[in-house]
């Protein structure tokens, strides 16, 4: 049964309400922290039953809680069996151990896909007798769009080279992180990297002081790279404790960059020989492509390749089967993540950025495949959104798009076309809009990126389950963003509908579970909410925030939210706050008022 419209008049009116302001183990913590009450968005729900409210009607900050937006809504759309997949495909042949074409290493938002899944792939490469690569490696992260959305970006704090601050594309090689180890006595600092790229190299000019080996970040300054030829040099700069030894792991490297020179290293190291180029599927000859496809599949029949075939024709965006693709290139090896559930527990345990942006992304651009585990959308709305991201949207989904773009996508090998189509529809079926009317797809706009699909697909999940998005702001999905607003009363509707989702307990076992692990294992492990509570954690500059499941002492599940917004939050006030209404919760009775 789908979820009525989560308002507090009606949850009041239906059900009464037991605590209408804060709890005085909560109210008294905010005051003596100098936080406002008006700075605090909480809701409590027992049942039907509202037990706390306090402004929850209110947009605030929620910070990494608005993963659990991103990850159910993944689960419900993209469902459990999905998984994000690289290729390497080519339509040259293979002649005497050379590859008499372009390598295309093809990405589909596969968050898995690291050092050791390329080596695996490349492997492949080598016992299918493959020596040399006559031409380039051609790098596709068209699936996305804009297809680096790390470019001309400003930092969003002062550790961009942070892991939780990497920016992730359609074809991410192993995070673009480089691994640095640092290992120091009383006289000397060493270090070394990986994965091993070729002709890069990392110096350091850090100073070794006198200083607490657990605090060594403390003198850490942001690193960079310079040239010499065609030789990168990483810089390590800042101050190192003496006696001291620690791992840590940088993005610094341009992922262009990153990707050729472990590439070549690899490839190298394999016995493999390469005297191409490593470049980019651009933007107009993927939508080239495109076009070709749309109107292949609309006629009937997919393109064939042929002797005198434009050898710059860029690369399909539709995988058929394991063979040949519509534009006859022919899969070599590949490399598919493990399944959503999985990645949606490592997204919420340890509060992942990158996995949260790639599962939101993915909304806006992958559909579901019982047999592939995923494929890009129909050619037809691929063709649309390419022409948006070009143009700038503007335009309704064309009134076509539906019957080419179920042709464009064909069924997957052996799989039922109905079931590989999942939850995406045709771009021309109905959409549920606000106030429950319903308006036909050609109607809405077409969005303008990646990241505006995925946002028409979360909104439009949350209207279904009667949730008002009004006010709702969706930036990337992962809530790391000065922007992204949600409310309380929101956020308990997500919760409460996914209570009632199939796909619930994998949903409730990827949330920390207090006292034990994640991002809530030092926190309350003397409350009796330890090891029965389940809830995320959102912290940013000015911001805490707690949501997810706390049994009361009768054993009832309640939905507890919580966003303390204010320059006063940190240091340890606002989580005080937090913790002190989980706490409240789990002692909380129903027959004791």
């Amino acid at each position: 049964m789908k979820l009525r419209r989560l308002v507090l008049a009606t949850l009041f009116a239906a059900c009464g309400l037991a605590q209408a302001s804060l709890p005085e183990p909560v109210a008294r913590l905010a005051a003596a922290g100098g936080i406002p009450e008006d700075a605090i968005g909480v809701l409590v729900l027992r049942g039907d039953n509202v037990l706390v409210a306090n402004l929850p009607e209110q947009p605030r900050t929620p910070a990494s809680t608005m993963k659990l937006v991103t990850t159910m809504v993944g689960l419900e759309e993209l469902g459990p069996v999905f998984r994000g997949r690289t290729e390497l495909r080519s339509s040259g042949d293979i002649v005497n151990g050379v590859l008499k074409g372009d390598l295309i290493l093809r990405g589909g938002a596969d968050p898995d896909f690291n050092e050791d899944a390329f080596v695996h792939m490349l492997e492949k490469l080598r016992m299918q007798g493959i020596k040399r690569i006559a031409g380039d490696l051609v790098l596709d992260r068209q699936l996305w769009q804009p297809s680096r959305l790390d470019l001309g970006v400003a930092p969003f704090d002062e550790a961009p080279e942070a892991y939780y601050n990497v920016i992730p594309d359609a074809l991410l090689l192993n995070m673009n992180m480089l691994r640095i180890e640092l290992s120091s006595d009383d006289k000397a600092l060493r270090f070394n990297h990986l994965p091993a790229l070729e002709r890069v190299s990392v110096q350091s000019d850090m100073t070794l002081v006198d200083a607490d080996c657990a605090k060594w970040e403390d003198g850490w300054k942001i690193p960079n790279y310079s040239r010499k030829g065609d030789r990168i040099i990483v810089e390590l700069h800042g101050t190192f404790p003496r006696n001291c030894k620690k791992v840590t792991s940088i993005n610094v490297l341009d992922r262009q960059e990153y990707a050729a020179r472990l590439f070549r290293s690899i490839w190298t190291r394999l016995g493999g020989s390469f005297g191409g180029k490593v470049r980019d599927v651009g933007l107009a000859e993927h939508t080239a492509w495109i076009e070709r496809a749309a109107a292949s599949h609309a006629a009937g029949a997919a393109p064939k390749a042929t002797a005198d075939a434009d050898p710059s024709a860029p690369l399909p965006a539709v995988t058929v089967g394991a063979g040949l693709a519509p534009d006859g290139t022919r899969l070599l090896a590949e490399h598919v993540s493990r399944a959503l559930p999985e990645i949606v527990r490592d997204t919420n345990k340890p509060s992942d950025n990158a996995l949260a942006r790639t599962i939101f992304l993915s909304l806006g651009s992958l559909q579901p495949d019982p047999v592939l585990g995923s494929r890009p959308l129909p050619a037809s709305t691929q063709l649309a959104l390419l022409s948006a991201a070009a143009h700038g949207s503007g335009g309704a989904l064309p009134a076509a798009a539906g019957a080419a773009g179920a042709m464009a996508a064909g069924p997957a090998s052996g799989a039922d076309a109905n079931a590989a189509a999942g939850p995406f529809q045709p771009a021309a079926t109905e959409a549920t809009v606000a106030g429950g009317a319903v308006a036909p797809a050609a109607l809405q706009p077409v969005p303008a990126s990646t990241a505006a699909r995925a946002e028409q697909v979360v909104r439009n999940w949350m209207r279904r389950h009667g949730i008002d998005d009004t006010g709702l702001v969706l930036e990337n999905g992962s809530g790391l963003a000065r922007i992204e607003r949600i409310s309380p009363v929101q956020m308990a509707g997500v919760l409460k509908a996914a209570q009632k989702s199939l796909w619930a307990p994998e949903f409730q076992s990827s949330l920390p579970i207090v006292g034990v692990d994640g991002t809530m294992r030092r926190r309350l492990k003397d409350s009796v909410a330890a090891s029965r509570a389940r809830i995320k954690t959102g912290t940013l500059r000015d911001v805490v925030a707690v949501a997810g499941y706390v049994p009361d002492a009768d054993g009832n599940q309640c939905i507890v939210v919580a966003m303390v917004n204010h320059d006063r939050a940190g240091n340890g006030i606002g989580r005080g706050i937090v913790d002190a209404l989980i706490d409240w919760v789990a002692h909380s009775s129903a027959t004791i008022q």
